[in-house]
């Protein structure tokens, strides 16, 4: 009896993650991402895609449809955070005050209210990746996978990709701040190596650690919970 019971139980549990997801988020969400990755494109080149947040979006694309855990998990650990801190430049420059100079062109005049208006994004993702951890449950492999992806990245982009520049157009420079907060100088608080040392040891603890802690204790036990208890009275 138990032989069919088991494989039962699994069927059902596997069949309720897979419908986890209301088809009104799947299909807007990629409405969304058909308009934003052709104006992107356009307007920023294929480069702009190596930020982290925009990293974030594919792989929150592939995780609704898939409905992968892991995958909405690692896209949460790296960007609640920093999208929060997005958030936070983002207001103090609305009322006139400087913080980090990281959403500066969200006022450049020169790129047009719809372009300038897709990147609202930052905003709103955040609570869609915790909406999904919430329904799909925290993969804690999510920490290591994302943290992994990040190195590649901030190497990546600061071997390969354009530094600051005093006049800096539409092309993405400075990708990731791996030369520093702005994208007109390079920072000249340490050696360009140290402040690259310091970005790949202060993302993962003072960032990704912290999210991962939380998601784990808000969102594992309570997805495990829900499977058994969905589980058990379908049985």
């Amino acid at each position: 009896m138990n032989n069919i019971i088991q494989p039962l139980a699994s069927t059902i549990t596997d069949t309720t993650v897979r419908h986890r997801i209301p088809w009104s988020v799947k299909l807007g969400y990629t409405a969304f991402m058909a308009v934003l990755v052709p104006v992107y494109w356009a307007n920023y080149g294929p480069t702009n895609f190596l930020y982290f947040c925009d990293v974030a979006l594919f792989l929150t694309l592939v995780a609704v449809w898939t409905e992968s855990a892991l995958l909405a998990g690692m896209a949460a650990v790296g960007i609640v955070l920093p999208q929060l801190i997005w958030v936070a430049d983002f207001v103090a420059g609305l009322v006139g005050v400087k913080l980090l100079g990281m959403t500066a062109y969200m006022f450049d005049e020169r790129r047009s209210l719809f372009l300038r208006g897709l990147s609202l994004f930052h905003g709103w993702l955040p609570f869609l990746l915790l909406f999904l951890v919430k329904r799909l449950g925290y993969d804690r492999r999510a920490l290591p996978a994302w943290w992994g992806l990040a190195w590649v990245l901030v190497l990546f982009c600061y071997f390969f990709m354009p530094g600051p520049t005093p006049a800096p157009g539409t092309e993405p420079v400075n990708i990731n701040y791996v030369h520093g907060m702005s994208d007109t100088e390079p920072q000249g608080w340490m050696p360009p190596l140290a402040w690259l040392a310091t970005l790949m040891t202060g993302l993962p603890v003072l960032l990704y650690w912290p999210t991962h802690l939380a998601l784990k204790k808000l969102f594992s036990q309570a997805c495990k919970r829900r499977l058994k208890s969905e589980t058990g009275s379908r049985m």
